[in-house]
C-alpha cells in the first residue's frame, strides 16, 4: 500500500549523480513502490537540485530496517563529533 505521504525538506550540501557532483537543495522521503529494489515497497529518499534537472539527483530505495539504521548511524556519527563540526556555521 502506498501512503502518498511525502516529506520534503530543504537541504544544504552536495550529491553525486550521473553527471558528477551537484549542489543539493532538496530531499524527498516517501514510502512507495521501488523502481529497482526487489521489494514490494521501500523507503525512498531522493536528494536533488530541481533547478539542475533530473541528472542532479541521488536516489535511495531502502528497506524500513535499513532506513532506520541509517538514521541511527547519522545520529551516532554527529553525536560523536565535536558540536557544530559539520554545521553550516562552522
Amino acid at each position: 500500500m502506498c501512503t502518498y505521504l511525502t516529506e520534503k525538506i530543504s537541504v544544504d550540501g552536495s550529491g553525486k549523480g550521473a553527471r558528477g557532483w551537484f549542489g543539493a537543495s532538496e530531499a524527498i522521503v516517501y514510502v512507495d513502490h521501488p523502481v529497482h529494489a526487489q521489494y514490494g515497497h521501500t523507503v525512498n529518499i531522493d536528494v536533488l537540485n530541481p533547478a539542475l534537472g533530473p541528472s542532479a539527483r541521488v536516489a535511495l530505495e531502502l528497506t524500513e530496517e535499513t532506513a532506520l539504521a541509517l538514521a541511527d548511524a547519522i545520529h551516532q556519527a554527529i553525536g560523536s563529533a565535536p558540536a557544530k563540526l559539520a554545521s553550516k556555521d562552522q
